[in-house]
Formats: C-alpha cells, structure tokens, sequence
C-alpha cells in the first residue's frame, strides 16, 4: 500500500499564505500523479490541484492564479503554495495519488489517500 503524509496546515491570515507537503512512501513510484482535494465541512470533497510525473498540472478554477502545485520526483513529494488566501479556502487538505499518468478530478477514482491536514483562514 502507499503512504501519503501531509503537513503545513494551520492558521493563517485571509490574505497570507501557507505551503502544504505531502511526502509518500511504501509501494509507490516518483512516476504516479499527485495532487490535493479538499472538504470543508458539509461539502463534498472536491478537486483543487494536480501534477503529473513530467510536470504538468491542472487547477481546479477557484484557486487557479492563487495556488501553485509542484513536485520533486527523487524525493517523491508534493507540494502546494497557497497565496492570498480567503475564509473560503477554509477545509482538510488531502494529498491524492494515483498509479497513472494522469490524477482525476473525481474523487471516488483516486487510488491512494493521505489522511489530511488543516487549513484555517481568518478573516
């Protein structure tokens, strides 16, 4: 099985921002997508960002601009640099990963789950 361990989350500021990391680990490649989802309480869990094994990515457009994924394949980690954050980004942030190329944006198609970190942001 693979591990996803996320990490950043926290207080901030509606305006600040936060860098978010997901490390994996057990049997996982530096070849599988990743990305983040978040839920806010009594939403769904929706897709925000992802990025595939050569670099591209895809944003959901409610953060498209404000948040930047990225990723280090010999480290086998992501990352997510979140920028002028407001309440509405307020939710748990899980890290996703898939075996293939790409990461779906639906969240029942997602093969591997980190347990998920929190984000708050004040106004």
């Amino acid at each position: 099985q693979v591990q996803l361990v996320e990490s950043g989350g926290g207080l901030v500021q509606a305006g600040g921002s936060l860098r978010l990391s997901c490390a994996a680990s057990g049997r996982t490649s530096s070849t599988y997508a990743m990305g983040w989802f978040r839920q806010a309480p009594g939403k769904e869990r929706e897709f925000v960002a992802s990025i595939n094994w050569g670099g591209g990515t895809s944003y959901a457009a409610s953060v498209k601009g404000r948040f930047t994924i990225s990723r280090d394949n010999a480290k086998k980690a992501a990352y997510l640099q979140m920028n002028m954050l407001t309440a509405e980004d307020t939710a748990v942030y899980y890290c996703a990963s898939n075996r293939a190329y790409l990461l779906p944006e639906q969240s029942s198609l997602v093969d591997y789950w980190g347990k998920g970190t929190l984000v708050t942001v004040s106004s």
